[in-house]
């Protein structure tokens, strides 16, 4: 139990949005040194609040007053709080009285003049902040084009405040309701941002940092850890709404094999579906048996295939909508019925995620139509129109009308019987044919206050389509369960859509990690899911934007692998943008190419340039997944961190330009391509002559990086390459780094690597533990000299079933006059182990290394230039018995 306490309030305002609270409790937690829990709410506890299904929360810790950082002062009259950290105040609520009503609560926190703001998503504005006349709007909403300044698919109430070498701090308020937070100034000039949410309560969580990654971590604490995501995610997606047959499908996988472009996993939009309806197949032009095969194809070449779902259902008569019908698990109106919406497959109905039989219902929907023996054995599932989207506009109350005055479902294309081109490797048959009620709230139930107006409350919110109901589920719909209001409750449907199918998955699967993409996500949605940050264009704008957008999706709010639709989703693009989005995008953590019906294609092997673009870009992604990967293991285990910190990537930024302002931290960073070194000052560096195929990227000084030997056409290929380290010293001449390994796939992991290596005095050191069923210890002792320095290498791999099998650890440091010593060897030797086996020259850092048995080598950058290595390590298996095999590292099966 954290150290903390407790108030009685009483409130009364003169505004008037709803009725009164006049009792209210201030709860005040400790939680940890570095967090503090401030939650105001009704004394009945009758005002609704998150459900800690959706988002359970943190524990409260052992933190104690007089150890936190953090402090907590409370001003009776008139009803204020501050927030502090030593002699800094953070969070400072006099700045206007508090308002806690039925259907309003407003509070106010002053804020220092030229405020660093970060957070406070979706959007598609500023990574920093306005900080005069900004709005943002919480209410998830189908956002076609992601325009700025709009509330998008997304609701992370969640703001950092960077305030330099003071530290960073952030304010998370749990609160589902729609909400507007605004940052101004006063008349006299003074900055605030100010809270105005429609219900709910203020149930704030401070946490804070000596830096933004520090803070981040704070974050990460109450929300949850990320998902970790398999080894393939990482690789490159295609995709595109308009394949609008299997044969095409399947030609776009052929092409980007014959254009040596590697394709990690196909994608499928909504064509497959028969009349757009979920969990249905067009029997015409994506029959069953096709489709398998291309999903046999896919799998004996090591690739993956993904599907679209959507959560509405059609009421047409199909299986999916007669098995709900009697599980009884579809949203209901007031008096009962159906509530109905209208989508592409026409008049639709929803699940309601509070129902308790709706997981039995998802999960045996995707029993059905994914089955792995009479269905389509799919590896990854996207979800889309979460938010939840409904085209039917409101207060219009006919969506069977709707669907047919807009052509709902619209008409699918001809029937073609068979591919008009050979797509040489795949089977005969894709070649050319040759011959309840509402109910008062109860004292302590949370879930809302009774009376309240659901469809049209006192205080609206700046809601870019318009009223609450507007192109979505109607707000006065309640739910199955206790009863959640939608009103309340819907910036939640997409995250607990997400949070059922993963589960969904998992079932198919109970084995391996599911990735699951989806569209809508609210706070702690990145420990089930993954997201694509929806339907952009193909607009130099919103290629710049997407970086801001994917740094707050890894960094802020806890959702690590996120992308934008590369090359844009709506609109033409042009082989210039697309070759430069093409790189861009390899640097994205979700990668993938995708665009609309109605644009042209935009395959990259459709452009020579673009095909040069994206062939440089994912060899350099894919040698670079090791080191990505191990960053996403940290995340998922510890904490945020962030991703690629040793890589600083500058792509070009505007049309027709080939130079670009790169700003460069005060710290030595060394060229990618080259190895020569640039002395960052702390200010922008202007890089030029920048070819449309090419993209600049520097390794920042104190760095040590993991990097496989080549890239691969599959990532299955990629982990059979050997790894390389590079060393980059920094101005202290230290570096560091990791190696995270296992099977790549699996939920449970029987068999990892860990190593962490630490370059300094002339000496690498290397260290780590090895987890497999049986004890092995493995070190192996080597000496060279990099540019006349020594490198002593301690190499530790090891593992104990029983702390008290595990063989004495043997420690050695071999000075000038020894000789290099034998590698002691346990006689267990794991499936993973670990040896030095030479060093490479530099020059290998473009080029594909052409020795093909697994090893680990090492690449050198001065602060000059890179440097070769003139002295190989010997081959540590010269001297070891017969009888004992070589501590070599294997890259199967855990790599």
């Amino acid at each position: 139990m954290s150290d903390g306490f407790f108030y009685q309030l009483c409130m009364y305002s003169m505004l008037h949005y709803g009725t009164d609270l006049e009792d209210l409790g201030l709860l005040v937690e400790y939680q940890t040194d570095e967090r503090l829990h401030v939650k105001i709410y009704d004394a009945n506890e009758q005002a609704y609040q998150v459900p800690e299904v959706v988002l359970p929360r943190v524990d409260s810790g052992h933190g104690h007053r007089k150890h936190s950082a953090l402090k907590f002062d409370y001003v009776k009259e008139p009803c204020s709080f501050t927030v502090s950290r030593g002699d800094k105040v953070l969070f400072d609520t006099s700045a206007s009285g508090l308002v806690f009503q039925s259907q309003y609560l407003r509070l106010r926190t002053w804020l220092p003049d030229k405020s660093n703001l970060y957070g406070l998503g979706e959007h598609t504005d500023s990574l920093r902040l306005e900080t005069t006349n900004c709005t943002r709007t919480f209410w998830n909403r189908d956002a076609h084009t992601v325009p700025t300044h709009s509330n998008l698919y997304g609701s992370h109430p969640v703001y950092y405040d960077h305030r330099g070498s003071n530290g960073t701090h952030g304010v998370f308020l749990l609160n589902s309701n729609g909400m507007d937070v605004k940052i101004d100034k006063t008349q006299d000039g003074k900055q605030y941002l100010e809270y105005n949410t429609q219900g709910g309560v203020f149930d704030f969580y401070f946490f804070t940092g000596s830096t933004p990654t520090e803070a981040s971590t704070g974050y990460a604490e109450i929300v949850g850890l990320s998902a970790m995501q398999s080894y393939w995610a990482l690789g490159f997606h295609q995709c595109k709404y308009g394949y609008r047959y299997v044969f095409q499908v399947a030609e776009v996988v052929c092409n980007y094999s014959k254009a040596g472009i590697p394709l990690e996993t196909m994608w499928t939009d909504i064509d497959y579906m028969e009349l757009r309806r979920v969990f249905t197949l067009d029997p015409e032009r994506f029959p069953l048996e096709r489709m398998r095969e291309l999903v046999d194809y896919l799998h004996g070449h090591d690739q993956k295939y993904t599907l679209m779902v959507d959560p509405a259902v059609s009421t047409i008569d199909n299986p999916a909508y007669r098995r709900g019908i009697e599980q009884d698990i579809f949203l209901k109106t007031l008096n009962g019925d159906l509530y109905t919406g209208a989508l592409w497959p026409g008049v639709t109905v929803y699940p309601d995620w509070f129902h308790p039989d709706i997981e039995e219902y998802w999960i045996g929907e995707f029993n059905h139509f994914f089955d792995d023996d009479t269905g389509v054995d799919i590896d990854g599932l996207w979800i889309d129109m979460n938010e939840a989207a409904n085209f039917c506009p409101f207060p219009f109350s006919d969506p069977e009308q709707y669907a047919i005055d807009n052509d709902l479902p619209p008409a699918p294309p001809v029937v073609r019987p068979n591919n008009p081109r050979p797509i040489p490797g795949f089977p005969d048959d894709f070649q050319p044919n040759t011959s309840k009620l509402l109910r008062n709230g109860a004292h302590g139930d949370k879930i809302g206050l009774s009376n309240r107006n659901l469809l049209h409350p006192p205080y609206a919110i700046q809601n870019a389509a318009g009223p609450l109901s507007m192109n979505t589920i109607q707000t006065d719909i309640l739910h199955a369960g206790e009863g959640h209001a939608e009103y309340d409750t819907d910036n939640l449907y997409g995250t607990m859509m997400s949070s059922a199918s993963r589960n969904a998955m998992q079932q198919r699967r109970p084995n391996v990690r599911p990735l699951v993409i989806t569209r809508s996500t609210d706070a702690g949605a990145g420990a089930h899911i993954g997201h694509w940050l929806g339907d952009n264009v193909s607009t130099w704008e919103q290629y710049r934007i997407s970086i801001a957008q994917v740094v707050a999706f890894a960094s802020m709010f806890q959702i690590p692998i996120v992308g934008a639709d590369v090359c844009g989703f709506a609109g033409n693009t042009t082989e210039q943008l697309c070759a430069r989005w093409a790189a861009l995008g390899a640097f994205y953590t979700f990668y993938r190419n995708h665009n609309e019906i109605t644009g042209n294609a935009q395959e990259y092997y459709l452009w020579p340039r673009v095909t040069e673009s994206a062939t440089k870009a994912i060899e350099i992604r894919y040698r670079l997944l090791g080191y990505i990967y191990t960053a996403f293991h940290k995340q998922s285990w510890t904490a945020p961190i962030l991703l690629c910190d040793a890589l600083l990537i500058s792509p070009i930024t505007e049309e027709n330009s080939t130079s670009v302002d790169a700003y460069f931290p005060n710290d030595v960073f060394f060229n990618w391509y080259t190895g020569v070194a640039l002395h960052g000052k702390g200010r922008v560096v202007t890089l030029r002559d920048i070819d449309i195929t090419h993209i600049p990227i520097h390794i920042r000084g104190g760095s040590i990086i993991p990097v496989r030997s080549s890239g691969a056409m599959t990532t299955t290929e990629l982990r059979e390459k050997s790894f390389q380290l590079i060393i980059a010293p920094g101005l202290d001449g230290k570096g560091f780094g990791s190696l995270y390994l296992d099977d790549g796939d699996s939920l449970e992991q029987t068999a990892t690597v860990n190593i962490e290596f630490e370059y300094r005095r002339g000496f690498l050191y290397l260290k780590g533990q090895f987890h497999p069923d049986s004890p092995i210890s493995c070190f192996t002792y080597r000496r060279t000299r990099i540019r006349g320095f020594p490198v002593f290498l301690d190499v530790t791999v090891k593992h104990s079933r029983n702390a008290r099998d595990e063989p004495p650890v043997n420690k050695h440091r071999a000075t000038k006059e020894q000789e290099v010593k034998d590698p002691v060897l346990h006689p267990y030797l794991p499936a993973i182990s670990l040896s030095l086996s030479r060093l490479i020259t530099p020059g290998a850092l473009s080029k594909r290394d052409p020795v093909s048995e697994p090893h680990l080598t090492l690449n050198y950058l001065t602060k000059e230039k890179q440097t070769s290595l003139s002295q190989a390590i010997p081959n540590t298996s010269r001297s070891i018995p017969k009888e004992q095999p070589k501590c070599v590292f294997h890259s199967q099966p855990s790599s």
